[in-house]
């Protein structure tokens, strides 16, 4: 048997031990962008704070120059040499061995090393760009949330706090940036020495370098630091508007957490190659191009709102999550919810006219479907090992926290939230923090259970559905855990209810603690009931209720059937705020899924939306419309043509108001909802509409500049065109591709790419599906083609079994491929096929994928039992067929 190795003691341990400290890193990185490797030498400033003969700290992917590896006493200058190093490749750890006991205190840990510039967007990584017809490289950094050591030996966990001082040796004609400002720079022949300004202390995860060939535009705020927008040479332009944005959000962040931007300079780079959205490295932060740069004549209105709130989303991050830093993975919803909300917060102020509040239902919905799932997580999970953390930053973590958030800054009020943000920062700059830290702070500031409250909803999973009726003129009020699948759950929350009654005017509030509590109706909001109707104390009538007023809070509201009949006459009589609306449609969709109310209802609520114009609800109404035409047409297909119908009728009278072409002076919102209205006729079969469209495709191929086509509308002429292609009838499909093919705006493309797969000729869309694999498409752009229409579901499952091997090879190693199994395996509606799917994935599962694999999986079993359940509706044929008739 062979004896245990001193090192395993290390092995499998979600945390790195705490025998040494980091202090301050000074590293030197030479990345060559021919051969694509780098080499480089760290010598960290650590602390000996318990004796030991072992280091351990945190090495992936890199060739250790073991000649170049020691450790210096400070105070001694006596040099200690490892007799072993190991690197364990599964834990991603290397392990120093020293004969002799370390002494305790100061010293320096030397490492040379050298590594790969990979393709996976992680860690030290290449992206491409052509410049005057020629393809080069450029090396960036992407270190969230583990990867910074791929590219140098660290402590890579948040908690590890240190200072860097940065060195790059570059070729000399190209920018080298890095999170502080150069100070020096020593050109060697056809190399620079680039020297960077010392940071302040920060997580290993927030360093950055980039270097490439770039254009700026350059800007300053009122306390003087410069803020620059780097992209592609001739490109300049096109940062203009994120400029604008990012150096009056600095302005505004500054008075909110009464706190100034801690750096000099803030750089924000667009790189052509990235997995996430953007990053928020201290002063340094990069972004997808389609998230930064906007182009004035061919950028739509969506992709204007797109930029604006990812660059607040990353700036509000130099304080919350930079600044202040969060302990340890399990706490990644302090940073990413804090600046989702706080996002929105600042483009509220910037761009008032957006209404940005009501647009953010969207994440709260986001996140309450997510979370309705069996397999979803606590907003605090447990992370112990570096491979789970990629699948957390989703939306729970994002959209349910902002969520949270938002609601907790409701009950607690703006001005004290405020205030106890600002104390907040004060208190932990340039440490870490935990959630409870956080809820001290608001408890003390506002003298409310905050701790008490907030628990329910950041350390359980899911969240409640309330249950409301009148009897006997009492207000009954039920909460349990709401679940998608229709199970029961067993979770309890403390829930902020607020209520108003007939009006806004009439709006009463309480914490629901239990599972059930019962108000006299009359006495708790001045209404008594007769005759099914409410009516005021004074004679007049009150014709409706409704729970979560504005949507503040993260439940879900069932009422019963009085109730929620008057709720829809007050929708039709326009007596009820957008986000009401938004609420309501989206509680009644959710119930209807879980099977705790019928399709025939959603249908009659639905109904009760035909005048409206509001943004946010119309393209919610457009996102459930298209799910509820699937799964009817699953459980009945005799009634697919007369749900479309329904749904064309539905979204004529938006389209007549808006009609194709731009009005002079008309809204934001106006301008981003007209592409939607017109793709969903398209998609619903309206032959006008698609004729329309087609027509306008082909002015626009004649002439990139026509009128006929601005880009809030290509979406829709694009899927018209894919609409009428065949395997008979290629021409729309290849005039498309050449579209692709001849644009540089990364925008453009993910438009194309995401209406190539509308077509529903299955050949069509395994070409559609393999072009994706192909050169042509930058690999983070892949997923955007993969959402197929109801035709090519089988087309593309078969295809995602067939490349899997080169699907899991290519987009493994980050979070990317999650979206090739949720978009593909979600959307299908039986049990076998479930079956079908988990067997094939039994052998395949790994760490990365898993939890996406089981929500995916459960998504289709909730499809398979809500298709079953409309089967047996025995009145949903008459009323489909009697909507569809109404125009």
């Amino acid at each position: 048997m062979e004896p245990q190795k001193k090192y395993e003691q290390f092995i499998g341990q979600p945390r790195l031990p705490k025998f040494a400290v980091p202090k301050r890193y000074d590293l030197k990185l030479n990345p060559d962008l021919i051969t694509c490797e780098f080499t480089g030498i760290v010598d960290i400033d650590i602390d000996i704070v318990a004796e030991t003969k072992f280091i351990v700290l945190n090495a992936a992917d890199l060739v250790i120059d073991r000649e170049f590896v020691y450790f210096k006493n400070q105070s001694s200058s006596e040099e200690f040499r490892p007799v072993e190093i190991e690197l364990v490749g599964q834990d991603e750890i290397m392990v120093l061995e020293f004969n002799d006991v370390l002494p305790t205190g100061e010293g320096i840990l030397g490492i040379g090393f050298e590594g790969t510039l990979n393709e996976n967007m992680k860690g030290l990584y290449r992206s491409t760009y052509e410049h005057n017809g020629e393809k080069k490289n450029m090396a960036v950094t992407q270190f969230e949330p583990a990867d910074a050591r791929r590219c140098f030996p660290c402590w890579d966990e948040p908690a590890c706090k240190a200072t860097f001082k940065i060195t790059l040796t570059v070729p000399s004609e190209l920018i080298a940036l890095s999170n502080m400002p150069v100070i020096q720079e020593k050109v060697e022949g056809h190399l620079k020495k680039v020297y960077f300004q010392e940071s302040p202390i920060m997580s290993t995860y927030l360093v950055a370098a980039v270097v490439g060939l770039f254009d700026y535009v350059e800007g300053q705020t009122s306390d003087g630091v410069k803020v620059r927008v780097y992209c592609q040479v001739g490109k300049d332009k096109q940062g203009k508007f994120a400029l604008d944005v990012a150096v009056r959000t600095l302005e505004l962040y500054k008075v909110y957490f009464a706190t100034p931007y801690s750096l000099p300079k803030l750089d924000m780079v667009a790189i052509p190659d990235f997995s996430a959205g953007a990053m928020e490295n201290y002063g340094l932060v990069t972004y997808r191009e389609t998230a930064l740069l906007y182009d004035e004549q061919h950028s739509a209105a969506v992709n204007k709102q797109r930029v604006a709130i990812v660059v607040a989303h990353e700036l509000a991050h130099q304080w919350f999550g930079n600044l202040v830093t969060m302990e340890w993975w399990t706490h990644l919803w302090l940073n990413e919810g804090f600046a989702t909300w706080v996002s929105y917060l600042a483009i509220d102020n910037l761009f008032p006219d957006w209404k940005i509040w009501t647009q953010f239902l969207d994440q709260i919905m986001e996140g309450l479907k997510l979370d309705g799932l069996e397999e979803s997580h606590p907003i605090e999970v447990e992370i112990r090992h570096a491979a789970e953390i990629d699948e957390i930053f989703d939306s729970i973590s994002y959209r349910k926290g902002a969520s949270v958030i938002r609601m907790l800054q409701s009950y607690l009020g703006p001005e004290v939230f405020q205030r106890a943000l600002a104390s907040y920062i004060k208190r932990y700059a340039c440490s870490n923090a935990k959630t409870e830290d956080l809820w001290a702070v608001l408890e003390e500031e506002s003298g409310e259970p905050v701790n008490m409250l907030m628990n329910s909803w950041t350390k359980q999973q899911g969240y409640p559905v309330v249950s409301v009726k009148f009897i006997d003129q009492k207000l009954e009020f039920e909460q349990s855990q709401f679940l998608s699948s229709g199970s029961q759950g067993v979770g309890q929350w403390i829930v902020p209810i607020t209520l108003c009654c007939g009006s806004y005017d009439v709006q009463k509030n309480f914490l629901l603690r239990a599972k059930s509590e019962i108000l006299d109706a009359e006495e708790f909001i001045g209404c008594s009931i007769a005759d099914e109707s409410f009516a005021e104390k004074d004679g007049t009538k009150c014709n409706w209720i409704k729970l979560n007023v504005d949507q503040t809070g993260f439940y879900r509201v069932k009422y019963d059937d009085v109730l929620a009949a008057k709720l829809r006459y007050a929708i039709e009589a326009s007596h009820v705020s957008a986000t009401d609306r938004f609420g309501i449609l989206d509680d009644s969709y959710s119930l209807c899924m879980a099977r705790k109310q019928s399709l025939s209802s959603l249908f009659s609520l639905m109904d009760a939306y035909r005048k409206e114009l509001d943004y946010t609800v119309l393209s919610y109404l457009i996102t459930v419309s298209y799910k509820v035409a699937s799964i009817a047409a699953d459980a009945n297909p005799g009634l697919a043509d007369d749900i479309k119908q329904f749904f064309i009728n539905l979204f004529q009278h938006p389209a007549e108001k808006l009609g194709w072409e731009p009005k002079q002076g008309e809204s934001h919102l106006d301008a981003m909802l007209r592409g939607e209205v017109l793709t969903a006729l398209v998609e619903f079969g309206d032959d006008a509409t698609q004729k329309e469209g087609i027509r306008r495709f082909r002015a626009f191929l004649d002439d990139r500049n026509t009128p006929l086509l601005p880009p809030d509308i290509r979406k829709a002429a694009y899927v018209s065109v894919m609409k009428d292609v065949s395997s008979s009838n290629r021409s729309g499909y290849e005039s498309l591709l050449r579209v692709y093919r001849e644009t540089d705006l990364s925008q453009e493309k993910g438009r194309i790419l995401s209406s190539l797969s509308s077509c529903p000729d299955p050949a069509i869309i395994l070409e559609v599906l393999n072009f994706l694999l192909s050169s042509e498409v930058r690999s983070q752009d892949a997923v955007f083609g993969l959402t197929v229409c109801k035709e090519g579901r089988e087309t593309a499952w078969q295809w995602l079994k067939d490349n899997w091997a080169h699907i899991s090879k290519t987009w493994g190693s980050g979070f990317l491929i999650t979206r090739f199994i949720s978009s593909i395996v979600s959307p299908f509606s039986s049990e076998d096929k479930a079956n079908e799917i988990q067997e094939y994935f039994a052998s395949r599962s790994k760490p990365a994928i898993a939890r996406t694999l089981k929500q995916s999986l459960e998504r289709v079993h909730i499809h398979a039992k809500w298709v079953q359940s409309i089967r047996s509706e025995d009145s949903l044929a008459e009323l489909v067929k009697e909507l569809a008739s109404r125009k």
